[in-house]
């Protein structure tokens, strides 16, 4: 079953202590196309398939990633992104909604979709991987 936008929401705001729904909801817009932009194929209709539909069109409909970003400027993107944020405060907001689109995909469709992406994503997922 499909969650609910309210529902990824809710989960954003706890995760990322937000102060407002709308706080949460601006984080998820800009990390969602960060990540359109980067995952690209049957694994992004894939976990589209499984967001709110919100989500899901914020997520198959990015500019796309004219080179990968490594996490870290990754973040640095998302801070540039999100109003008043700065590194430390976007790799929060980075980590509370890829936490949630984590959660909302299986294991297997998770692990393809960080092979799409540079070392070290999983830490952003919450997902850290053994070595």
């Amino acid at each position: 079953m499909v969650m609910r936008w309210e529902a990824f929401l809710e989960q954003v705001q706890e995760r990322g202590e937000y102060a407002s729904p709308e706080e949460a909801e601006r984080a998820s817009r800009v990390v969602l196309a960060l990540l359109g932009a980067h995952v690209v194929g049957s694994e992004r209709t894939e976990l589209a398939a499984r967001l709110p539909e919100a989500c899901a069109l914020v997520l198959l409909n990015p500019l796309p990633a004219a080179e990968p970003l490594t996490p870290e400027r990754f973040v640095r993107a998302a801070a540039a992104w999100i109003e008043g944020a700065t590194e430390q405060t976007a790799r929060w907001d980075v980590s509370a909604v890829l936490s949630v689109v984590a959660d909302a995909a299986d294991e297997d469709l998770m692990r393809r979709v960080l092979l799409q992406l540079p070392p070290e994503y999983d830490q952003l997922f919450g997902r850290p991987q053994a070595v």
